[in-house]
């Protein structure tokens, strides 16, 4: 009984890992066309390298939970002490990394709506 939830548990572990790398993947294939197309027929290409930013840090943010998950999981067939000294740093670094990630996101999507809704005010007195 104890083999199948090693078992379980790997297939599990190995399956948040492996979307993660598809989440993050997808989301550097995402970026990466999102900032080709603005870049190339828009004028501003700020405006592109801030969509694709965003993309890219949804899809990080994403795929850092799912290593998140993997993590807790993989420590939770008899962990020594070490393991969780490791699981928790592990936890603190990602959790760390996805609190300023978000930070910045929204703090881009803001600055994309103050500069839209100004690009829209300034038409509309034109």
């Amino acid at each position: 009984m104890w083999e199948i939830v090693r078992t379980l548990n790997r297939v599990v572990v190995g399956c948040c890992q492996l979307l993660a790398m598809l989440v993050i993947s997808i989301g550097i294939v995402k970026s990466l066309l999102f900032y080709a197309k603005d870049a190339f027929t828009r004028a501003r290409s700020s405006d592109a390298i801030r969509e694709s930013r965003l993309e890219l840090g949804h899809s990080f943010s994403l795929g850092l939970g799912f290593l998140i998950g993997a993590s807790i999981l993989n420590t939770t067939i008899a962990p020594t002490w070490q393991d969780i000294g490791q699981l928790a740093a592990i936890i603190a670094i990602r959790t760390f990394l996805n609190y300023f990630l978000m930070l910045d996101i929204s703090r881009d999507a803001k600055d994309s709506c103050a500069e839209k809704g100004g690009k829209s005010a300034r038409s509309e007195k034109d």
